[in-house]
């Protein structure tokens, strides 16, 4: 299954696309299991993922030259991203407390997913308005050098905080899926969800 979202990021684009890989299981173990056999591949740790997001940053620039300078007339930042998310083929046997954590997983795996797209779309945006405030050059070679410098700094920050984003979730991730189990079950008990 694919979705496309086209949306504007501010002043960056923001191409977002879904994809889905097919998991099964009816115990905890079967989905754990699954998800580490059948999960995305991330280059950065070699291993898998219950999740992933794919990004690409794309810049258009145009120049405008003088006699005695050249600047950046126009910088348009495309960022596109692949969001890959787990979908449970849940048999119908599978116990009601599965069918509860599963929900509360794969809801934790979309946000955390989510929130990678929201860091590339604000790092498109911070790089699209550096290139556009950038000084002229003495030649368009110069500018295109200063562009190339401030693509490579600002992408450099965006994997940071993507990296940091990450480590923060992976410490946090017990204490974050409990907290939201219970969140549900105390919902499914005050008759706001259905159980299971």
């Amino acid at each position: 299954m694919l979705a496309l979202t086209v949306l504007p990021a501010n002043a960056a684009n923001l191409v977002k696309t879904y994809s889905y890989f097919a998991i099964g299981g009816s115990t905890l173990d079967d989905i754990e299991t699954q998800l580490s056999k059948h999960g995305p591949e991330v280059k950065s740790t070699g291993m898998r993922h219950p999740g992933a997001t794919q990004m690409a940053f794309t810049t258009r620039i145009s120049y405008a030259q003088t006699a005695d300078t050249c600047r950046i007339a126009k910088a348009a930042v495309t960022v596109k991203v692949k969001v890959i998310l787990p979908e449970w083929r849940r048999p119908r046997k599978a116990d009601p407390d599965v069918r509860l954590f599963w929900d509360t997983l794969s809801a934790d795996i979309k946000r955390h997913e989510e929130r990678h797209v929201e860091i590339a779309k604000n790092h498109g945006r911070l790089l699209e308005d550096a290139l556009n405030a950038s000084f002229a050059q003495k030649t368009c070679a110069g500018a295109k050098a200063k562009a190339a410098q401030i693509t490579a700094a600002e992408l450099a920050r965006h994997d940071q905080d993507q990296l940091r984003f990450d480590r923060v979730e992976g410490v946090n991730f017990e204490s974050r899926i409990l907290r939201l189990l219970r969140y549900r079950m105390q919902r499914v008990q005050n008759g706001q969800l259905p159980p299971g």
